[in-house]
């Protein structure tokens, strides 16, 4: 009875793979390589959030999790946060997340609570403390999860009409006027699905957006070229020269990126040409900057722990010219 119980909550709680064709979302197609690797990111990201669905204990998904190729396993770990954070957000008692983050998620925690943002987005903002994430610093990559979640499945709204929810806070915190930044960050990555990874096509939608809001946005398009990849190394280049006064900003999230694949054992060629054109280096070096710049953090102020952990990054590759 439990087998059939799972199986069927596997199918109720998880969307149709249809959900991430490119074609159904409206989003632009560079090449059949760009398509099929974004594609298959999001098969994957359904992959992990389906084993989450059934598993019995969060342990119980990690054979399945550790079965994807390396290159897109990161994927398959954020699916599954949103999985078992979907159904924290559902009940009452023990949360799956905190034993998930805490177990098989540790080498993808960056992924893993961008995918509770995914969550986020599904839930009430009632049930939003439920499944919020504790650590002070990362907690913040939930909110770039949603602000992602938004501009990929409310594109027209977020993207096109670049819409800000001016009365949109984090639960629980004195900074919660900082999360419309973290959710630009977020935005910023899903421009690289919803412009195919065309670097040109990119640079453009974000040069719609408010210019106050590009510093953010430039930084999730340099996480999420470095790390979903799908761009030549000319390709790029173009997107650092567009880049312009924010390219420390991108050389951040080409750091994040870098850490991100590092921590999780698996770095791909992608990331490895993203941090030689973003931040004249290789991903161990531009991962090692990330964990530098995290010590001693300042509690949170008038900005959260985590803007002056991304600053210090971004600050550190200015001072390196990468800027």
């Amino acid at each position: 009875m439990s087998r059939t119980w799972s199986a069927l909550r596997r199918w109720m709680l998880t969307p149709s793979p249809s959900a991430v064709s490119l074609d159904n979302r409206g989003f632009h197609a560079k090449s059949p390589a760009a398509r099929e690797l974004l594609e298959t990111i999001g098969r994957t990201f359904l992959t992990g959030y389906a084993r989450a669905a059934e598993a019995s204990t969060p342990g119980d998904a990690a054979a399945e999790l550790e079965a994807v190729d390396p290159a897109f396993r990161g994927f398959a770990y954020e699916g599954a946060a949103m999985g078992f954070a979907i159904r924290d957000g559902l009940r009452t008692g023990t949360r799956f997340v905190d034993g998930f983050l805490a177990g098989p998620a540790q080498d993808h925690v960056y992924m893993a609570h961008v995918g509770i943002g995914w969550a986020m987005a599904r839930l009430p903002r009632w049930r939003w403390r439920r499944v919020a994430p504790s650590d002070p610093v990362y907690r913040w990559l939930a909110i770039d999860g949603l602000g992602f979640h938004r501009a990929y499945f409310q594109t027209e709204r977020y993207v096109h009409r670049q819409h800000r929810d001016e009365a949109f806070r984090w639960p629980g915190t004195g900074v919660g006027h900082y999360a419309n930044r973290a959710a630009d960050q977020g935005i910023g990555r899903a421009l690289w699905f919803v412009e195919g990874a065309d670097g040109e096509r990119v640079a453009a939608m974000v040069d719609k957006f408010p210019a106050h809001r590009h510093r953010d946005l430039w930084s999730g398009v340099g996480l999420a070229a470095s790390y979903a990849g799908g761009a030549t190394e000319a390709e790029l280049r173009a997107v650092w020269d567009r880049a312009g006064a924010h390219r420390a900003a991108v050389a951040q999230g080409c750091a994040f990126a870098s850490k991100a694949r590092v921590r999780a054992g698996h770095v791909t060629s992608d990331t490895r040409i993203a941090a030689a054109v973003f931040c004249g280096s290789s991903p161990e070096s531009a991962a090692a900057v990330t964990d530098a710049a995290r010590v001693d953090l300042p509690a949170d102020r008038d900005v959260p722990s985590y803007q002056a952990w991304r600053q210090r990054i971004a600050g550190e590759f200015a001072t390196r010219g990468r800027c």
